[in-house]
């Protein structure tokens, strides 16, 4: 099959290539954030809404120095991703998902600060363009978040 020159290529198109991915809740995308203890976020990745929270997780903490102590929701619970992170230097304050056969413990009161994040990713929301991706392309709702992140970084 003749493809023809490079510069005639078809662009690629569909749901993967924007960055949706079919979820329980219907076309969805998830966006990675890092943040420090004032809620200002350090990395920003988006992916499709189906692909697994702790799969994203080294790409994206890799991005940054290492810490004393990540704090993550339970989906990032992940064996690989544990060791990963002590090897690092870094203590993971993850609490174990319900199906997890021996629990691990992890310190409540510095998982308490979770809710910087979840401060972090509600100021995103009240950017509306954010919160219902209005943006099909995910270059353009990339840059969207990335206008957002600034303007929030001094807010």
């Amino acid at each position: 099959m003749h493809q023809g020159p490079p510069h005639r290529r078809r662009r690629k198109r569909g749901a993967l290539a924007h960055g949706i991915g079919i979820t329980k809740g219907g076309r969805n995308t998830k966006l990675h954030a890092v943040c420090d203890e004032k809620g200002r976020p350090h990395v920003l990745l988006l992916t499709p809404g189906n692909t697994h929270d702790a799969k994203v997780a080294m790409l994206a903490i890799d991005a940054v120095p290492p810490s004393d102590y990540l704090v993550a929701d339970k989906g990032y619970d992940s064996n690989a991703l544990r060791s990963w992170l002590i090897e690092r230097g870094t203590t993971p304050v993850i609490p174990s998902k319900s199906n997890r056969k021996v629990p691990i413990d992890h310190d409540c009161q510095i998982y308490r600060q979770r809710n910087v994040v979840e401060r972090m990713f509600c100021r995103f929301k009240d950017w509306r363009r954010v919160a219902t991706r209005f943006d099909r392309s995910i270059k353009t709702f990339m840059a969207t978040i990335a206008i957002a992140a600034f303007v929030t970084w001094w807010l």
